[in-house]
């Protein structure tokens, strides 16, 4: 049986597929779905549907793909679902008049423990500044970015094993679990409201663009090496070798006494290929040279001798 809370879902993204889905499966009662017009994409530019809206449309969800969010036409379909609380999973910036809307709210999940690791990558900074742990939050939206009162934290592990695309799997399914805990604690009228804190060590999350991710040969070994797993498999951190551009997608810290300036290199030309960092070495394990497919390092050096 259909539960009586009547809820918008916005999300764009595969992240935000497993929070719709355990919603529908909750039999919660998701009256629409908001995600972002079909784009142009791959060889053909073919017209394509964003995974939220496939997911939607394989349910029989109504979709609404706004241009603006701010546009009269969009908010008045919003406004005729009659919702009773929004949930926000990996979406857009939403102005007032959209999250103010329905009557319990708008609430957002994010994929740390707030106040820490407010910003658009979450995922990828925890891990490029080394961090052993993160989570999910589940908060009610307000005026200023990832800052509004707090629902439900759920904690999770960092290995030294992770990059971002095992963690992002874990946290995408840990996410969905909470999503549909804040909607039936919400729905039971039992919830918390904590406002957040705001630490002197606050770290930010901001959006990462490919200067971001040049990696930075003076930084320590450890630095560079999370710094490569917090950009791995996307969108990869990146260096220069022989004038090509060259994505780095895992490497290892190791022992070297070769003599070299920091960025400099080592190989044997058949195992290994080492870049001399600001306080040692480190291995490339799988790369990708611009207009070539990912290898690892044996598999290159074989075809690409240095």
């Amino acid at each position: 049986m259909s539960k009586s809370l009547r809820i918008i879902f916005m999300g764009t993204p595969e992240f935000a597929v497993p929070s719709l889905q355990s919603l529908v499966e909750n039999k919660s009662n998701v009256v629409a779905v908001v995600t972002v017009p079909d784009k142009p994409a791959g060889r053909g530019q073919k017209q394509t549907a964003s995974p939220v809206k496939v997911y939607a449309e394989s349910q029989g969800i109504p979709v609404l793909q706004p241009e603006k969010l701010k546009n009269p036409e969009f908010l008045e379909a919003l406004k005729s679902y009659n919702a009773d609380l929004q949930v926000v999973v990996a979406f857009r910036m939403l102005p007032e008049v959209v999250w103010s809307m329905p009557t319990k709210g708008t609430f957002n999940l994010h994929s740390s423990l707030l106040p820490q690791y407010r910003g658009a990558a979450p995922i990828n900074w925890a891990i490029i500044n080394g961090e052993t742990e993160t989570g999910v939050t589940t908060f009610f939206i307000e005026k200023d970015i990832d800052t509004g009162k707090i629902i439900f934290q759920d904690k999770e592990p960092i290995s030294p094993e992770d990059n971002v695309g095992t963690l992002y799997e874990r946290l995408m399914q840990k996410g969905a679990q909470l999503v549909v805990k804040t909607v039936e604690a919400i729905e039971a009228g039992n919830y918390p409201q904590e406002p957040q804190s705001e630490p002197d060590d606050i770290k930010a999350a901001p959006k990462i663009f490919r200067e971001t991710c040049e990696i930075d040969w003076k930084r320590s070994t450890v630095e560079i090496h999370n710094f490569v797993r917090g950009l791995s498999p996307y969108p990869a951190a990146w260096t220069t070798l022989n004038g090509l551009s060259c994505k780095v997608f895992q490497t290892k810290p190791v022992n070297s006494d070769n003599e070299a300036q920091v960025g400099e290199y080592s190989t044997d030309n058949k195992s290994h290929l080492y870049f001399r960092t600001g306080d040692g070495w480190l291995a490339i394990e799988e790369l990708q040279i611009e207009g070539k497919k990912r290898m690892e390092i044996g598999d290159f050096l074989r075809g690409y001798r240095l």
